[in-house]
C-alpha cells in the first residue's frame, strides 16, 4: 500500500534536544534532593511522558511528589532552553521539504507537552509543513501505547496501512507497530540499532535523508 501519511517523533528524530533534556533532569533532581543519575539512565527514558520518566528513574517515589518534581522540571526547563537553544538534525529540514512538495501529510506524535512541543515546532520554522500535532497532554494513553498513532489516523482521515511511523526510540516503533503502520527508527538519537531492531522496526537508518528511500 503506498504510503499517504508520515507521522514523526519529535525529541532525537526531527530535533536534537538530547542535551537540554539530560542537564534538565539532572538539574530537578539536585532540587528535589534525589540522587542525580547519568547520562545514560535518563537517556532510556527520552521518549515516555514525563511523569513515566521520573518514576522509570525513582520507581520508590510517592505518587503525591510527582506533581511538584513535574512543576520543577519545566520551571528549570524554561529557563535551560534559553542557554542550550536545540536545533534540527543534520537533512531534516530539506527532507521534510522535499516530502512535503511530493505530497505526503506529516504530522507529528511526541511524549512532549504540547505547548512546549508547538513552540519547539514554530521556532525551528517546520510547525507550517505539519498538518496534525499530537503531544502527551492530547492522549490518554502514551507510547507505546498505540493510542497516538490511531488518533492521527482517525483525525486525519487515513489508514494504518497507508502510514509511516517515524522515531528514534523502541516506544516509537512498539506504537508504530500496534497501530497497524510501518515503522522507521533511526540511530542518531537516543537509542541504539539494536534496540531498535529488537523493538521490530522494518527499517533501521542513521541518516534522515535515508527516509526518501522507503517512500513511494
Amino acid at each position: 500500500m503506498k504510503t499517504k501519511i508520515i507521522i514523526f517523533d519529535f525529541d532525537g528524530t526531527l530535533a536534537d534536544t538530547h542535551e537540554l533534556i539530560i542537564r534538565t533532569n539532572q538539574e530537578a533532581m539536585k532540587a528535589m534532593n534525589y540522587p542525580v543519575r547519568d547520562e545514560e539512565a535518563i537517556s532510556k527514558t527520552i521518549g515516555l511522558p514525563l511523569e513515566k520518566c521520573i518514576q522509570t528513574l525513582f520507581p520508590e517515589l510517592p505518587e503525591e511528589a510527582l506533581p511538584e518534581w513535574c512543576a520543577t522540571y519545566r520551571r528549570i526547563f524554561d529557563v535551560l532552553k534559553t542557554q542550550i537553544v536545540p536545533g534540527l538534525f543534520p537533512e531534516v529540514k530539506e527532507t521534510l521539504d522535499t516530502l512535503h512538495e511530493r505530497g505526503y501529510v506529516m504530522t507529528v506524535a511526541s511524549s512532549r507537552h504540547s505547548s512546549s512541543l508547538n513552540d519547539f515546532l514554530r521556532n525551528m520554522g517546520i510547525a507550517p509543513l505539519f498538518q496534525y500535532v499530537l503531544g502527551a497532554d492530547n492522549v490518554k494513553k502514551a507510547k507505546p501505547d498505540p493510542e497516538p498513532v490511531l488518533q492521527t489516523l482517525r483525525a486525519t482521515g487515513y489508514r494504518a496501512d497507508e502510514a509511516l511511523m517515524v522515531g528514534d526510540m523502541p516506544v516509537d516503533i512498539l506504537m508504530g507497530a500496534r497501530a497497524g503502520a510501518r515503522t522507521v527508527g533511526f540511530t542518531y538519537g537516543n537509542s541504539s540499532p539494536e534496540d531498535l531492531k529488537a523493538a521490530g522496526a522494518d527499517y533501521v537508518f542513521d541518516r534522515f535523508s535515508q527516509l526518501l528511500s522507503v517512500l513511494d
